[in-house]
């Protein structure tokens, strides 16, 4: 009987050692976003003439991770970079501006489409931060480039665009 009870005490021990913890589980099914849809871990776009490949980041969420040269091969996916992006995109994900990037510094109009956009987790919150000029960014099919912004540097009032 002591032998079967070492072989049954083995067996759960190889069970939890075996085992992915819950969030590592979680986190390895967990989908990265690209403009409302989900892509699997591993799986990789095309986008601005980089490669994106879906990956999670070191606290186990899902994030888009930027290849180290340009991908030689047109979009795959559309990129408005406009709006908000919680439940769209994950963080890593870049974008073109648009005119909902534009900020003020002071009472000078910034528009926001001269700069390429990342996501970033900030705070707690998901927020596009510019991470580099729009010359970075390569227009392709079905890629539209952002109309120039509609707004002017009098809307700009301390720092704050009204």
């Amino acid at each position: 009987m002591l032998p079967a009870a070492l072989a049954a005490l083995g067996a759960l021990t190889l069970g939890v050692t075996t085992a992915p913890a819950p969030a590592q589980a979680q986190a390895s099914r967990e989908a990265c976003l690209w403009d409302g849809a989900g892509y699997r871990q591993g799986g990789t776009l095309y986008a601005g003439g980089w490669a994106f490949t879906c990956g999670v980041d070191g606290f186990g969420a899902a994030r888009w991770f930027r290849g180290s040269g340009a991908a030689h091969r047109g979009g795959t996916v559309f990129s408005p970079g406009t709006g908000n992006p919680v439940g769209q995109f994950s963080p890593g994900a870049r974008q073109p501006g648009s005119e909902w990037s534009d900020y003020c510094v002071g009472s000078q109009l910034i528009p926001g489409t001269e700069d390429v956009y990342e996501l970033f987790v900030i705070g707690g919150a998901l927020s596009w931060r510019s991470v580099g000029p729009i010359s970075d960014w390569v227009f392709d099919s079905p890629v539209v480039r952002p109309a120039p912004t509609w707004r002017s540097s009098s809307m700009c009032y301390d720092g704050v665009l009204s």
